[in-house]
C-alpha cells in the first residue's frame, strides 16, 4: 500500500477516508454511489471510464496469479493511536521499520527478525493470500465487471454520503488489510466546515469557533500520517476528528474559519499536538497522564478556575482532596452535562467489559486505584478477581471501561460486587476544553486569549510563514 502525498504547503488537501473496511469480505453490503445531481465520472485503474448518476459496487473474491505471504511481528493491540506511536518510537530507536496500523485496534508492524524492546510481547504473524476482493460494476441485463484500482470518482455535482453531499473529488482504493476505502480528497479549509461544527458545536460563541478553527487546521497537519498504512491521512471518525458535510456549516462556522484563515499553533517551528477535548472538569492534565507520552512544556495540569486567569493556574503538587474537587463548580466551563457526573459498576460489568479485550480474572472481587497523576487522573486500575488481576492503565481504561466519560473520578465501593465512581469531564482533559473555551468566549475573551489559556508558550504562526520547514513532526 502506498503512503498518500504529503500535504502540500501550497493549496493543501486532505485524503480524508469517508468509509473504511469496505468489501471486507465477498458479499459484503454493496457499496452505492449516488450524485447529488447530474452525473458522477468514474475512472478504473484500467484506464476505463463510466459516466452515470449512481453506480452500484458489488464486492467479488478473485484468486491472485501469485499467491502472497505475509510475514510480520506485530505488537499490541494499544488502546490509541497517541500510545501507539509512542511504542512505535520507541521501536524504531532499535533500528526496526515500524508501521502504525489499524486493523481492529491500534497495533505496529515490524519485519520478521527485527529486534524487540525489552519486556515487550511481539506475536509473530505468517499468513498466505490466495484470493483478494475486489469491487464489480453492476449494470442491468450484465454480469457484474470486475474494476481494477483504484477508482477515481468525480462528481461535478457533489456525492451523495452519509445524509449529506460532499464536493470531491474521490478514490477508491485498497487499504493495509485487503479491504477497501471511500477516500476524499478536500481542501483543508474545506475540511474544517465539515469538523468545527461536529467537534465543539455551531451555537458556540464566535471566539470558540475560531479556537477551534486552529486546533483542527493544527491537528490534522500533525496527524496527517495516522492512516498512512492505508493510503490516506486522516478518518471522518472519533479516532480523528469527526468531518461531516462541509456544505452545512452555517454562517457562525464559516466566518470563524475565515477569522482564522491559515493560522496554526507552532511551538519550536513547528505545528503542537494539538489535542483538546470537551470537559476538563475542571482540572486540566499534562499529556503523560492520557497517553503513553513523553511530557510536552505547552501541555501541563493546571486548575481551570473561575474567575478565568490569564493561564492555567499550575498544580505545583497533587490534587489533595478530590472528593473536594469534585463538590465544587468555581471552574470554568462549570455548565457542561457532563462536568460532574456518576457511573456504577457491577462485577458482571467488569468481567463482561475485561473479556472484550480479551481479559479474564475470574470473579470480580475488588475494585482499587493503584496511582493518580498530578491533576487527580487515575492512571492505574485494578480490577481484581478469584483467579487473577487485570491492570488498565491511562487510555486502556476508558478504552475497557466504556461507561465512563473521564478518569478522574472518586472510587466507592457499595455493597458487595458494586461500586460507584463520582467524576468529572468530559475525555482525556489534555489541552483546550470545549466547555471552558465556550465559557471564556460568553465573558468576551479573543480567540487568541483562549489557545494562550490552554497551550502556553505556544506562537500562533500562518500557514505561509510555515511554508519553508517541513510540517507534522512532533516538537
Amino acid at each position: 500500500m502506498d503512503p498518500p502525498p504529503p500535504v502540500a504547503k501550497h493549496q493543501p488537501r486532505l485524503w480524508v477516508a469517508l468509509a473504511a473496511r469496505l468489501g471486507s469480505e465477498p458479499g459484503a453490503t454493496p457499496l452505492v454511489l449516488r450524485s447529488g445531481s447530474g452525473t458522477l465520472r468514474l475512472l478504473d485503474g484500467a484506464g476505463r471510464r463510466w459516466s452515470a448518476p449512481q453506480f452500484t459496487l458489488q464486492w467479488q473474491a478473485l484468486a491472485l496469479s501469485e499467491p502472497l505471504t505475509l510475514h510480520r511481528l506485530v505488537a499490541g493491540p494499544f488502546a490509541s493511536f497517541e500510545t501507539a506511536e509512542h511504542r512505535a518510537e520507541q521501536w524504531r530507536a532499535l533500528g526496526a521499520a515500524v508501521t502504525i496500523a489499524r486493523p481492529g485496534e491500534w497495533e505496529l508492524w515490524a519485519p520478521p527478525g527485527s529486534a524487540v524492546p525489552q519486556g515487550w510481547s511481539a506475536r509473530q504473524l505468517n499468513q498466505r493470500l490466495q484470493r483478494a476482493v475486489v469491487p464489480a460494476l453492476m449494470r442491468p441485463a450484465q454480469a457484474p465487471q470486475p474494476l481494477a484500482g483504484p477508482l477515481l470518482i468525480e462528481a461535478p455535482g457533489g456525492l451523495r454520503w452519509n445524509g449529506g453531499v460532499y464536493a470531491g473529488p474521490f478514490r477508491l482504493q485498497r487499504d493495509a488489510h485487503g479491504s477497501w476505502s471511500l477516500v476524499e480528497q478536500v481542501p483543508l479549509e474545506r475540511y474544517l466546515e465539515g469538523v468545527v461544527p461536529h467537534e465543539i458545536g455551531a451555537a458556540a460563541p464566535a471566539a470558540a469557533l475560531a479556537a477551534q478553527s486552529v486546533l483542527a487546521r493544527t491537528w490534522a497537519l500533525r496527524n496527517q500520517h495516522r492512516y498512512q498504512a492505508d493510503g490516506y491521512h486522516l478518518c471522518a471518525s472519533v479516532q480523528c476528528q469527526v468531518y461531516g458535510d462541509p456544505s452545512l456549516a452555517g454562517a457562525a462556522v464559516r466566518a470563524a474559519i475565515r477569522a482564522s484563515s491559515g493560522l496554526l499553533l507552532t511551538w519550536q517551528g513547528q505545528p503542537i499536538h494539538a489535542v483538546y477535548h470537551a470537559s476538563n472538569g475542571g482540572v486540566a492534565a499534562p499529556l503523560e497522564e492520557a497517553w503513553e507520552a513523553s511530557p510536552l512544556a505547552y501541555l501541563k495540569p493546571g486548575w481551570d478556575s473561575s474567575p478565568p486567569a490569564p493561564n492555567l493556574t499550575p498544580l505545583a503538587a497533587p490534587v489533595a482532596s478530590l472528593g473536594a474537587v469534585l463538590q465544587s463548580q468555581a471552574f470554568v466551563g462549570h455548565d457542561h452535562p457532563r462536568f460532574r457526573w456518576s457511573r456504577w459498576l457491577s462485577s458482571q460489568q467488569l468481567a463482561e467489559s475485561l473479556a472484550q479485550q480479551g481479559l479474564s480474572v475470574g470473579a470480580v472481587q475488588r475494585l482499587r486505584v493503584l496511582e493518580r497523576g498530578l491533576s487527580g487522573r487515575v492512571l492505574a486500575l485494578a480490577i481484581e478477581g478469584s483467579t487473577g488481576r487485570a491492570v488498565l492503565r491511562r487510555d486502556s481504561i476508558r478504552r475497557t471501561l466504556r461507561s465512563l466519560p473521564s478518569t478522574l473520578f472518586e472510587l466507592r465501593q457499595q455493597g458487595v460486587g458494586r461500586w460507584q465512581l463520582l467524576g468529572g469531564g468530559f475525555g482525556h482533559g489534555v489541552g483546550l476544553s470545549q466547555a471552558g473555551a465556550i465559557d471564556l468566549g460568553r465573558r468576551g475573551w479573543l480567540f487568541r486569549r483562549i489557545l494562550e489559556r490552554y497551550y502556553p508558550g505556544t506562537q500562533l504562526q500562518s500557514w505561509q510563514q510555515l511554508a519553508a520547514s517541513s510540517l507534522g513532526g512532533d516538537p
